[in-house]
């Protein structure tokens, strides 16, 4: 019948989906590496959101000089990761898996790279606040417009 049965309209649906999870029975794969494997999604996320911080706020409490490269270093080590887990589980299906995921990644890193090596000529400047000030009057959306159509489809890819 589907999950807008539960509740009013399937609000209770996600209450009663983590219910399920929680109770379910952990397993654990016997060949691996049990602590690479249940840390590199761990580390994963704390890079995740290591980007965070670039976000220039209103008091400019953390600002980075070279903000850019920091984004660039901190979404290329995610590639480890998801390369370590696929190896840790000691299974060739999923370091297959893994290293596919990988050149993926990598593939589209460096068209992101190469997009916003064209902002940084533009600005001359690593600095995201820079990226704030030099928006206030045309958005670079609109001055560059291809490369925001190639950028859009790379994230989202």
């Amino acid at each position: 019948k589907g999950p807008n049965k539960l509740g009013f309209m399937g609000i209770l649906q996600p209450f009663s989906d983590a219910v399920k999870l929680f109770t379910k029975e952990q397993t654990f794969p016997n060949y691996s590496n049990y602590m690479i494997y249940y840390f590199s999604p761990i580390v994963s996320f704390i890079l995740s959101l290591m980007i965070w911080m670039l976000i220039p706020y209103y008091f400019n409490i953390i600002s980075f000089n070279l903000g850019i490269l920091f984004f660039l270093s901190c979404t290329s080590m995610g590639v480890y990761t998801v390369m370590i887990s696929g190896w840790s589980s000691n299974s060739n299906y999923a370091l297959l898996g893994g290293l596919r995921a990988v050149a993926q990644t990598i593939s589209y890193e460096v068209s992101l790279a190469l997009i916003l090596l064209s902002s940084i000529i533009l600005i001359m400047d690593f600095n995201i606040l820079s990226y704030g000030i030099y928006q206030n009057m045309v958005w670079f959306i609109f001055m560059m417009f291809p490369l925001s159509l190639c950028w859009v489809s790379s994230m989202l890819a």
